[in-house]
């Protein structure tokens, strides 16, 4: 019997392979970029808890510290707490979105002079 040759088998194998590291790489930048849009909503909700805490604007601060997010702050009696959403579009419009968001809560700090 004849031994089949092995020629060409390694691009055959490289050309089954690709897609899969494709996929793969991929989705690791996808959850890099879900990771740093964490990161930066946890950041801005605990900046929009602290300065409504203080009694300035939380929302225009959340809004700073993560251009482009969504900010809610809500007062209730002692407490101030701050909720941060953006929207992830991995690999720009061709795959689906999905929404980060990060709570943060401060207690409100007394006036000055009282």
């Amino acid at each position: 019997m004849r031994m089949r040759s092995d020629k060409g088998s390694a691009t055959a194998e490289l050309a089954a392979g690709l897609p899969i590291l494709v996929l793969f790489l991929g989705a690791g930048l996808t959850a890099v970029l879900a990771v740093t849009a964490q990161l930066r909503c946890v950041d801005a909700a605990r900046e929009a808890a602290r300065t409504q805490a203080r009694g300035e604007l939380g929302v225009t601060a959340g809004q700073r510290a993560a251009p482009g997010a969504a900010v809610e702050v809500s007062e209730d009696g002692e407490y101030v707490r701050a909720r941060v959403s953006v929207r992830v579009r991995p690999l720009g419009d061709s795959l689906p979105s999905f929404i980060v968001s990060a709570d943060a809560v401060a207690a409100r700090e007394p006036a000055e002079g009282v």
